[in-house]
């Protein structure tokens, strides 16, 4: 505690802090008083009063609950889109301290998989590389090398993870061949040094040391490939000691299914693969069908965390408390590619509803998840200062590299694909579940799909191994500015009334960014 010759600092007096002097309080920005209206604010319009640093940046603790029963180190969580959330983002968010939430446009097999191969990932080993059999040529190499950035690729009878390992191609193999159409049995190299499944990291960097080689292939006894260690991988490899994992050191992965009938297969096929948390996937979470579908969830998987959503007032909030919601998702039509607001005018401002709903679920112990709205690490610090115990991000995390999806260029600008669940595109891939309740007519054959959310580009942000840790600075350096060392912290000066805001005019917002330069070059790190 931070003294001045010896004593406490001083506390400003009653008078001052009732004039505005510090700011003001949730309560009396977010409350209405009797008999009068409210206005809604988004992150945009609020703004955090500095409190006291007494403490390093390097002290600011973010770890929080996902729900009742899951911890996490950091407060991200990526959702469960099909530009965002695939095995490999999910492996790296539990890996950095956050989760993933796997989509659910995928077929029940296919998305099951996913969970498996975040369930079955071991850091430094590639668990699913990409495979050839002899009978592909050098023309299948260049391709992979175009499109994938690599040219080191084992060689198995069938051309499939799983398979007898053949061989190994390399650049060194293809550098000097001139007829693509040469098949890779006549030029893979096949005198291999191979480690047994279940070496240790260590041990299979040993192995490469020893050998020199850019590639350890991983077979079990039988000789099938079951893992690929590259020596590029092992030099980048960290530690990660704020993984997030389970009781059996697995790295932690949700999925999300939707309120149909077959979804309650889908579920169980999640649980059979491991799955630690399921996401009930509504663009309005307070409906007959999700309550039905998180009572099943805990009915049959008491085990399995179930998060409810998307609500946005307290009466969405308690009836999936009621159901037995381990955790909720709040936002409604206010993500970047979303369009809920304006086609259906339902909804609410991001801000008052992180605060209103997290104020309500605190008197039941359920976390609440501020999805969507989040465009930078100010709004990630201002939702967790309103009371939200994670942030769900879709837009920040799509154009990674380990979002799903290719990279292009135009205008000479690298981009990705990104696109809301409510769009016809990823409505016509199986997402349409989330906005849908007639269930009686949404197969007829006239049935009309009403978009609530478009398609777009992002430009390239680099890998999530940068671009997190980014995340988690910036975040901490805001904590700190507010004087909140910890979440919980953070949650007790909200609610009794020291975390302090105040709400800003068009001009202080234009102020508050970037403002009166001829150019400027912004780089987040």
């Amino acid at each position: 505690m931070t003294t001045i010759n010896g004593e406490p600092l001083w506390e400003v007096d009653e008078e001052t802090l009732q004039e505005g002097a510090c700011g003001f309080t949730a309560k009396s920005i977010f409350h209405a008083e009797p008999g009068k209206g409210c206005v809604a604010y988004s992150y945009d319009d609020l703004i955090v009063m500095p409190g006291h640093i007494g403490f390093g940046v390097h002290d600011v603790d973010i770890s929080t609950k996902l729900t009742k029963n899951i911890a996490l180190k950091a407060p991200f969580v990526s959702s469960p889109m099909d530009t965002v959330t695939e095995a490999p983002m999910a492996i790296h968010m539990a890996l950095l301290g956050g989760i993933g939430i796997i989509h659910s446009n995928f077929s029940v097999k296919d998305q099951a998989a996913e969970v498996k191969k975040v369930k079955k990932f071991k850091n430094g080993f590639i668990t699913d590389p990409v495979c050839l059999s002899p009978d592909h040529t050098v023309e299948d190499v260049l391709r992979i090398k175009a499109t994938l950035g690599y040219s080191g690729i084992p060689i198995t009878d069938n051309g499939e993870l799983h398979g007898v390992l053949k061989g190994i191609i390399s650049n060194r193999d293809t550098s000097f061949v001139s007829d693509p159409s040469i098949r890779l049995g006549e030029i893979m190299s096949t005198d291999l040094i191979v480690a047994t499944d279940g070496v240790s990291l260590s041990g299979a960097n040993d192995i490469l040391r020893k050998s020199k080689k850019g590639k350890l292939p991983v077979v079990d006894e039988e000789g099938r490939l079951v893992a690929l260690i590259a020596r590029t991988d092992l030099q980048k490899s960290a530690d990660y000691p704020d993984a997030s994992k389970d009781k059996n050191k697995q790295l932690l992965v949700g999925a999300a299914i939707g309120t149909r009938p077959d979804d309650r297969e889908r579920a169980h096929a999640l649980v059979d693969a491991g799955v630690d948390v399921i996401v009930v996937d509504s663009s309005q979470g307070d409906s007959l069908y999700q309550i039905e579908m998180i009572q099943f969830l805990k009915k049959n998987f008491p085990q399995i965390d179930v998060i409810g959503g998307n609500v946005v007032i307290a009466t969405q909030a308690l009836h999936l408390i009621q159901a037995g919601a381990d955790g909720l998702r709040v936002g409604m039509g206010i993500g970047s590619i979303c369009t809920t607001q304006e086609v259906c005018a339902v909804g609410r401002a991001q801000a008052s509803a992180v605060y209103h709903v997290s104020k309500f679920a605190r008197k039941y112990n359920v976390p609440v998840i501020a999805d969507g709205g989040v465009k930078s690490t100010g709004h990630i610090a201002k939702a967790l200062c309103c009371g939200a115990s994670c942030v769900m991000m879709g837009s920040m995390l799509a154009g990674t590299d380990e979002s799903p999806g290719e990279f292009f260029y135009q205008d000479g600008v690298r981009l990705k694909r990104y696109r809301g669940m409510g769009s016809i595109e990823a409505m016509n891939k199986g997402s349409e579940k989330r906005y849908v309740w007639d269930t009686a007519h949404s197969k007829a054959s006239n049935h009309i799909k009403v978009a609530q959310g478009v398609s777009g580009a992002v430009q390239d942000k680099g890998t999530i191994r940068r671009y997190v840790p980014y995340l988690m600075q910036g975040l901490k350096h805001g904590l700190q500015d507010a004087g909140i060392q910890n979440l919980q912290m953070g949650s007790e000066m909200l609610y009794s009334g020291k975390l302090r805001f105040e709400i800003r005019s068009p001009a202080a917002q234009k102020e508050g960014g970037v403002h009166g330069l001829h150019s400027f070059e912004k780089r987040l790190f």
